[in-house]
């Protein structure tokens, strides 16, 4: 969506219980809860994203995973602030703008099958979450400049893992265009889209 529809598209301008804004940045690290520290915030998101001077650095923590999520949400741009800016709450209250793999991990939870895989693909990157039972086995992001890239990475990843797609499910946040859900098709039992 470009910057000018924001503020004439009729969805964006009605007021919600509640509002979840995510941010499609591969800017992001997931860190055991004991590892991290507000201090070393940005030092952790450095050691894997190239980070500039001038971006902000946040958390948000994932009790039920013992985890920090780090992220930066300073993206080219201003879109997502003014995003946040623009859709409120019924409360008045701006929402915040978190990672789209702070939305997977959330997520993770609530897919009732054992192995559990979900990405969003979208804009050159393959965010991609794997647990087994209640066991995160992989959190990343995979810079992807096509779906076949991003095929890539999830069966690279599976069979890393040992993981047998034609017994399991995996879930998509972001829209898949008929060849890319068709192309999953052929390896796993099923694919959709949450």
């Amino acid at each position: 969506m470009s910057a000018d529809r924001i503020f004439t598209t009729p969805e964006l301008q009605r007021r919600y219980d509640q509002v979840d804004i995510s941010l499609l940045t591969p800017k992001c690290t997931l860190v055991p809860e004991h590892f991290f520290s507000e201090s070393s915030a940005r030092t952790l998101l450095e050691s894997v994203a190239a980070l500039r001077e001038e971006d902000s650095v946040s958390w948000v923590r994932l009790k039920e995973l013992s985890s920090v999520l780090v992220y930066s949400n300073s993206v080219d741009g201003s879109l997502a602030r003014a995003v946040a800016a623009t859709v409120l709450t019924t409360s008045g209250e701006a929402a915040p703008v978190l990672p789209e793999m702070y939305w997977l991990l959330k997520l993770m939870p609530s897919l009732e099958e054992y192995n559990k895989i979900l990405a969003s693909y979208m804009d050159g990157y393959l965010h991609l979450v794997i647990a087994q039972g209640r066991s995160l086995s992989l959190c990343n992001v995979f810079s992807a400049p096509d779906f076949t890239t991003a095929q890539y990475f999830i069966f690279l990843s599976l069979k890393r893992l040992q993981l047998n797609p034609e017994l399991s499910t995996i879930a998509f946040r972001t829209p898949l265009d008929q060849d890319a859900e068709m192309s999953l098709y052929r390896y796993f039992k099923s694919v959709i889209r949450l």
